[in-house]
């Protein structure tokens, strides 16, 4: 049996700053499958939020994160990064090759989101979303993509992008977000077929509504009532399929948008 020349080892899952988050689901999800992961976060957006930037265990989550991942048997590492910034990838990438090596897996879960409707978008607010939704997830994409072919890698490369249902079901009071995440989703087919012949499978997840700690009991409540699995959504849910979609197993897939929806 010939040895497969490009192993999958490396991961690099953006948007891993709190431990109840998906990316800390997937981060995990990665590690468990024996695979090295280099995690950023960005702790002044979590602290704008109504969960804050909190510590576990006297750590801040992210650092928490990383000993987690350690302790699973993996090499770990992180950095904060704004991926609105123009050069975050390129400074991405350097800084994972450095304490990693070359990454085989990319995650883009990092995202912005704020609500905002029709009687309240504006220009900035849609900057702020496309800077880091649309505009940072393709830079990201194109640096892994580069980076690949300067290597004359061939097979086993993973580009997995988050998405949240923009062409399932409107999402009323979150334009920027719908629009520039209804962006990834046109992103991901698009480049999935640009470097299919380089051996990278391009896909996007939608999970659904996933309790993050972001729902209130009224939600809950009404999701609990209609949901047909009678359940809210996990993170470890969508980490499940990331993994799939991560693994050689999945090699024939790419260009798809998968719904983990639990029906809903």
């Amino acid at each position: 049996m010939n040895k497969d020349p490009n192993p999958l080892r490396v991961a690099i899952v953006t948007g891993a700053s709190r431990a109840i988050g998906i990316g800390a689901a997937i981060a995990r999800a990665l590690a468990d499958d024996g695979i090295h992961v280099f995690t950023t976060y960005y702790q002044p957006y979590d602290a704008a939020q109504p969960w804050g930037s909190g510590e576990i265990d006297a750590l801040p989550e992210p650092e928490s994160l990383i000993a987690d991942l350690r302790a699973r048997g993996v090499d770990a590492t992180g950095m904060e990064l704004d991926l609105a910034q123009p050069d975050a990838a390129q400074a991405l990438f350097d800084h994972a090759e450095r304490t990693l090596g070359p990454a085989q897996i990319l995650v883009n879960n990092a995202a912005v989101s704020e609500p905002g409707g029709i009687d309240t978008v504006n220009a900035e607010q849609l900057d702020r979303h496309y800077a880091v939704n649309a505009r940072g997830t393709t830079l990201l994409c194109a640096e892994f993509v580069r980076r690949w072919r300067a290597r004359a890698h061939v097979g086993n490369g993973r580009i997995i992008n988050m998405s949240s249902g923009q062409s399932f079901g409107p999402m009323p009071g979150e334009l920027a977000y719908v629009v520039t995440k209804g962006a990834v989703e046109a992103l991901t087919l698009t480049l999935s077929a640009e470097v299919a012949a380089d051996g990278i499978t391009v896909n996007a997840v939608d999970p659904g509504a996933t309790d993050t700690g972001w729902m209130s009991p009224e939600f809950k409540a009404e999701w609990h009532a209609t949901a047909p699995k009678g359940r809210i959504g996990l993170p470890e849910d969508a980490a499940r399929l990331v993994r799939f979609l991560a693994s050689p197993d999945s090699a024939w897939i790419t260009g798809q948008l998968i719904r983990s929806r639990g029906g809903q």
